[in-house]
């Protein structure tokens, strides 16, 4: 059966009996604790904590997830994917442990004609948390499981909770017993390579107080609305279903994987260490297909780096493997024809998604040839000092800097005769990685915003009563108030603090728009709007500062929207429309957008491409927008279902989340439909202008359009024409000969700089003869040092280059940046020197404590205090044997 298969039996199954069937969120999740989806329930975790009321009683769906804290098993296990789809189904206050059950067994067992999986009822195990009684009955009456095949287990297994204060509970799991071929006999406590997880059922009945680990904390009773929360792992039940061994060999994965093999000439199953590379190529490159799908661009920071380890750790898999070419093109299209049954949007994006790819991959090759240089620029030092080992800084500084993995420089060095600091790139390593988990602890605690005070707000006064889009001021009362240390009853003058209110005409931060300016007045107070953000579902809170009298819980204030930031806002995200369409009207389709901000005055819009657009595309790109403004095309707001959206074409930006109802902004009809929802212009020439500012790389393969709009576009303009105007006129040149006449001082320019060169040049190597005639002999090596205001390196070259070849010779040139700055200095051997066992690169170190490098015959370093400097290089006259 095709795991495409799976997947909609499943969405079928409990579509029949009464479920909503919920689309995939997109793998980036607005969830502040999280990168990525990471669990099916993660897009259903508001209505299962009670911050929001659910839709619908039952709801079904298979979820996109991405894990990658165990990345490092990928490949080596059976059970360990970085991308996973998990069939969900889930309950709201409606069914529980009996139906859940009851779902679970009759679609596990059902003949595959009746619509089942059709799995041998014999070969399935359960278990249950210890204390779960009812479970247990549950399996043994439903399914007639013999005691022997229900497990009791506990917290570690089979107790749930999302490690914080909340909603918590047992939970039951489906094994199935893959045979004595797979593994020892007695259970999943035994092996659980033999015998394969494949369904999670989870009993949300309790609620949860502080504590750490699985099980230190206090269960501080029933929930009052009990929910169900399952997950089957697809790729599992493929496994299962299609009589693979593991996950990476299922219809979604196995042709990437043969296609891997094919490439490098590698024979599955011939290899152990060659079988986890070819799985990890296999799984990594369908999980990069799939985050680009979604809308995650390669990138040094949060989502944007998972990718980019991603893609190069497949594409350093398929180098050990033995293929140097670029792979991607090989292999990405082999994970597309696997996932598009499934996902169209893959085959539907491939163009952008795969020009995003090739430019990483193009990148990290040449990160390579970078990071090689500097590697053995490292292992000639070692070998220099007569070592052995290279330091676990230099492996630390290559992987984080170079993007160099670790298995790949003990390859490199091992093949130099060397071996790398373990230990010490491990200890580094770990310090990166606390630091990681520290920023996640502050994510997952919320930030600055403590939504555990803000939710019995929102369940006592109900979602703020939001007229973003057809009021600037509403008469509105003061809910709470949240200082530093929590809630407070009032904040005085200069006092800062976030207030909630019942009802708001603020546009909150959202969609890449900034939040509103504006102010709160009352009776005894004002206050300015600094901040506007919606921390829950539906509540809406306000950074205040009062700059007069008092504010207090349960004051009157009459909200009011800057009518001029409003304005500059609604053209600003207008503009970015705009600027969008026009984008992809001179470039193509791929040209999508990736992530926008807009402010009053200001956009700037990422869209992946290869290169830099240039002079020409960037006028036709402004010329197109600004000619759909002078059109003055209207703009049209409409409200439809999220199929209708897309059955009529509106652009679905990615990783943003979209509910049932999707807000739609035309401008210009077709021309330019996305959903948004930001605020707008009526008509397109209210933009006033889209005047571009600048374009820069973002990344690779992503660039970054930056644009004035509004009255500050046309102050850009109009600062633009006087300074042509300036420079006209100290040029005396008419504007259009500008161009020119600036090339031409260039170029006058550029043969001074020549000219002079030369002439330092001559200077030079007349003082390097006269330098090199007077060198001084130290135990028969000749060494000259000096000092130079011009370059100590070409000086010290010149001198070396004088001395007699015969003789070991050493020229030490010092020189000084500028008064009272920083000295370097240059050490240069000739050969006859470094055959005597001298190197550069050993005595800067000496010279200068460690600070410094090179090679053997030319090295530098610096740093040195300038009037530390003539007596370091008399200090060179004791490092000569």
């Amino acid at each position: 059966m095709r795991t495409a298969d799976i997947r909609s039996r499943f969405l079928d199954f409990f579509a029949a009996r009464g479920h909503t069937v919920v689309p995939s969120a997109p793998l980036p999740t607005p969830d502040p604790t999280l990168l990525f989806v990471n669990a099916g329930m993660v897009p259903f975790k508001p209505y299962l904590t009670g911050e929001a009321s659910p839709p619908w009683p039952r709801a079904t769906s298979v979820q996109k997830c991405v894990r990658t804290l165990d990345i490092e098993e990928v490949g080596r296990t059976t059970r360990h994917g970085s991308f996973f789809q998990m069939n969900g189904n889930f309950s709201f206050g409606d069914y529980f442990k009996e139906e859940a059950i009851a779902f679970a067994w009759e679609l596990s067992v059902s003949a595959v004609e009746d619509g089942g999986y059709g799995l041998d009822p014999e070969r399935i195990w359960a278990t249950v948390h210890h204390s779960d009684d009812e479970a247990a009955v549950l399996w043994r009456r439903i399914a007639g499981l013999p005691e022997e095949r229900i497990v009791r287990r506990g917290d570690e297994d089979n107790f749930w909770s999302m490690g914080v204060p909340g909603p918590c509970g047992p939970c039951s799991e489906l094994y199935y017993d893959r045979g004595p071929a797979l593994g020892r006999a007695g259970g999943p406590a035994v092996d659980e390579d033999r015998y394969m997880e494949f369904w999670n059922l989870v009993f949300m009945q309790y609620e949860r107080g502080e504590g750490a680990g699985k099980s230190g904390y206090p269960i501080l009773g029933e929930l009052p609305r009990r929910n169900i929360d399952t997950g089957m792992g697809l790729e599992r039940m493929a496994t299962l279903l299609q009589g693979v061994d593991n996950l990476y060999e299922i219809d979604e994965t196995r042709p990437v994987l043969d296609r891997a093999a094919e490439l490098t000439g590698v024979r599955y199953g011939a290899d152990h260490l060659a079988d986890v590379r070819l799985r990890v190529v296999a799984d990594h490159v369908r999980t990069a297909l799939m985050l680009l799908a979604d809308g995650t661009a390669p990138g040094n920071e949060g989502r944007g780096y998972v990718l980019r380890r991603v893609l190069r750790r497949a594409v350093r898999s398929v180098r050990l493997l033995g293929y140097q070419d670029p792979a991607l093109p090989e292999l990405l299209p082999a994970a597309r024809d696997c996932m598009k049954h499934s996902y169209p949007e893959v085959a539907e994006e491939f163009d952008r998604i795969s020009q995003q790819a090739y430019a990483e991959e193009d990148a990290f090759r040449s990160t390579l040839r970078q990071g090689t240089t500097v590697l053995d620029t490292a292992v000639a030092e070692v070998k220099a000092r007569g070592g052995h080992l290279l330091p676990g800084r230099q492996a630390f500084l290559l992987h984080d800097t170079y993007g160099f993995p670790i298995d790949l420089t003990l390859e490199m060095a091992e093949e130099q005769g060397l071996e790398v600091d373990r230990e010490g790139f491990t200890s580094l390593m770990t310090e990166q990685r606390e630091r990681a988990r520290a920023d996640a602890r502050a994510r997952k605690s919320g930030g600055a915003l403590d939504t555990s005070v803000l939710r019995p707000v929102l369940d006592a006064h109900g979602p703020t009563d939001w007229r973003a889009y057809d009021a600037l001021e509403t008469e509105s009362r003061v809910l709470a108030l949240l200082g530093t240390g929590g809630p407070v009853t009032s904040v005085r003058t200069g006092g800062i603090a976030t207030a909630v209110l019942d009802r708001t005409p603020f546009y909150a931060e959202s969609g890449g728009q900034d939040s509103d300016a504006g102010a709160l007045t009352g009776a005894s107070v004002e206050a300015e709007v600094l901040d506007v953000q919606r921390p829950l579902p539906g509540l809406l809170v306000h950074q205040v500062r009062v700059t007069a009298g008092e504010l207090a819980v349960g004051d009157a204030v009459r909200a009011a929207v800057d009518p001029e930031w409003r304005l500059g806002a609604r053209q600003a995200h207008s503009g970015t429309h705009v600027l969008h369409a026009a984008l992809r009207q001179v470039l193509g389709p791929t040209a999508l957008q990736a992530g926008s901000y807009n402010r009053p005055g200001y956009l700037r819009l990422d869209f992946p491409w290869r290169g830099p657009l240039g002079p020409v595309a960037r006028g036709e790109v402004e010329e197109a927008a600004n000619r759909a403004l002078r059109r003055d095309l209207p703009v049209d707001v409409r409200w439809m279902s999220l199929p209708e959206a897309k059955e009529l074409g509106a652009l679905a930006l990615f990783g943003e989340t979209y509910g049932e109802r999707v807000r739609v902004v035309e401008i210009g009809g077709a021309w330019s439909r996305e959903l948004c929802g930001g605020t707008h212009v009526a008509h397109a020439a209210q933009v006033g202008v889209v005047a571009l500012t600048a374009e820069s790389s973002v990344g690779a393969g992503m660039r970054r359009l930056e644009a004035a709009t509004g009255f500050e576009g046309f102050g850009y303009l109009a600062r633009e024409r006087d300074l042509v105007s300036r420079l006209a006129e100290q040029l005396q040149a008419p504007r259009t000969g500008l161009p020119e006449r600036v090339a031409g001082l260039l170029e006058r320019l550029k043969a001074a700089d020549q000219r002079a060169e030369e002439l330092r040049g001559r200077a030079a190597l007349a003082r390097a003869a006269e330098l090199a005639a007077a060198a001084t002999d130290v135990g028969g090596t000749l060494m000259v040092t000096a000092t130079t205001d011009a370059d100590a390196r070409a000086l010290a070259l010149a001198v070396r280059d004088r001395l007699p070849e015969a003789r070991p010779g050493v020229a030490a040139i010092g020189a000084t940046a500028g008064d009272g700055g920083k000295a370097v200095v240059t050490i240069a051997l000739n050969g006859a020197a470094v055959t005597a066992g001298l190197s550069a690169a050993a005595l800067v170190k000496s010279l200068l404590g460690g600070r410094g490098g090179g090679t053997a015959e030319v090295a530098q370093g610096g740093g040195l205090a300038a009037g530390a400097l003539a007596a370091t290089l008399d200090a060179l006259r004791g490092m000569l044997p």
